[in-house]
């Protein structure tokens, strides 16, 4: 197992031992906001990640709890990636990025979420939130 070592007791610094890095976030967002759940759904982003670095990204993710891997149903060489409790509390630290992002790099968020956020950000959240946990329960 790839081991993250903690530079020091603070909070921030903590969070960016596991998150920090370019793409980390990126698979989590597209996981709660687009519903993405394979590594070639991972693979068409916009960003372009290489399939080295998605490959050990996702393999950290699990390793440390924040996603489970499980094969399709469908088809066995593919592996679904889902959130767990862990990776679904991030949510609302990414909405808030989002919502940052597009402060400050509009667009931003696709307008239906970001009015979303605007009129009901707690609701919203919680929407997601839910859905990630009913998705877990359903993949085991």
């Amino acid at each position: 197992m790839k081991e993250i070592k903690t530079r020091s007791g603070c909070p921030v610094s903590y969070t960016l031992d596991f998150l920090g890095d370019k793409w980390t976030l990126l698979i989590l967002r597209d996981m709660v906001i687009s519903d993405k759940s394979t590594y070639g759904e991972f693979l068409a982003s916009e960003e372009k990640i290489a399939t080295n670095i998605l490959a050990d990204r996702l393999t950290t993710l699990e390793q440390y709890g924040f996603v489970t891997k499980k094969v399709s149903p469908d088809k066995k060489s593919k592996l679904l990636y889902n959130l767990t409790e862990k990776g679904i509390a991030l949510v609302p630290i990414i909405m808030e990025m989002g919502i940052w992002g597009s402060v400050f790099n509009p667009p931003g968020l696709n307008k239906q979420l970001l009015d979303q956020l605007t009129t009901d950000k707690d609701g919203t959240i919680r929407n997601f939130q839910q859905k990630l946990k009913d998705r877990l329960l359903q993949a085991s």
